[in-house]
């Protein structure tokens, strides 16, 4: 497991130094303001670094407040009407019908009814991250094999035990793609929240920036959405690898 760590360590690492060298090639070769170099963005993230640092944890408070909302009731619902075919029939077309639709588009309406403040910011990635989570574990939960299920019942469980020993752990490592998947499309719409009637997050500062013509700190916003990306990924996999230890136990150091 140890040899495991530090190889998946030396590939970051690898990674992240590729991408920098990929990066200063195209500023090099495109030689325009709009696109600075890595080393005159790091002096931005220096320079604006205060700043800069308020409007990440802004961010990542409404990420990760709406995504942890949206984990508390999509998961739930999604694993009880997974399994209750009776539910499944009434909520599964609901949930297909308002699926599709950009949730994006309700902001305007969230707006009026909640305020310019983290509210609506925190509810439009509630509402997005809710029906990621529920799909996929409503399909997780209806889709386990019969046979997990009946060899616990044959044990003596409880409907409680069923569910607690056999069907969440079952399910868990969707749950867990689902929070992935989530957090990436959260980050996105939070991006464009924070572009209309705020002066605070990661968004506003990016645009901004932006608006000002100063590249190298627009390019700092990026820089500092993708680190809280990346971080919030990284804490995710470490809290799966505590929760489905089994996931790991057969994989090769």
């Amino acid at each position: 497991m140890n040899n495991s760590r530090r190889n998946s360590t030396r590939t970051m690492i690898v990674t992240i130094m590729a991408t920098i060298a990929i990066w200063q090639g195209l500023s090099a070769a495109v030689n325009i303001p709009a696109l600075p170099g890595p080393y005159d963005v790091a002096l931005a993230i220096r320079h604006v670094a205060p700043d800069l640092g308020s409007h990440m944890l802004i961010s990542a408070w409404r990420v990760i407040a709406g995504s942890l909302i949206a984990l508390w009731l999509g998961a739930p619902l999604g694993c009880l009407v997974g399994r209750n075919h009776t539910l499944d029939r009434v909520v599964a077309p609901m949930a297909y019908l308002a699926y599709p639709v950009p949730k994006i588009a309700f902001l305007p309406v969230v707006l009026l009814f909640l305020g310019l403040g983290d509210a609506s910011k925190i509810f439009i990635i509630v509402l997005l991250v809710f029906f990621q989570i529920f799909v996929t574990t409503r399909d997780a939960a209806r889709n386990l094999p019969p046979g997990l299920v009946y060899s616990v019942k044959a044990l003596g469980a409880t409907p409680r035990d069923i569910y607690i020993h056999a069907i969440v752990p079952a399910i868990l490592p969707e749950v867990f793609t689902a929070m992935r998947i989530g957090l990436g499309t959260g980050l996105a719409t939070l991006f464009f929240t924070e572009t209309f009637a705020t002066f605070h997050g990661l968004g506003y500062f990016i645009m901004d920036a932006w608006s000002r013509a100063a590249y190298d700190e627009m390019f700092a916003g990026i820089v500092a959405l993708s680190t809280l990306g990346f971080t919030l990924f990284a804490i995710l996999d470490a809290i799966e690898r505590r929760v489905c230890r089994w996931k790991y136990i057969s994989r090769p150091s």
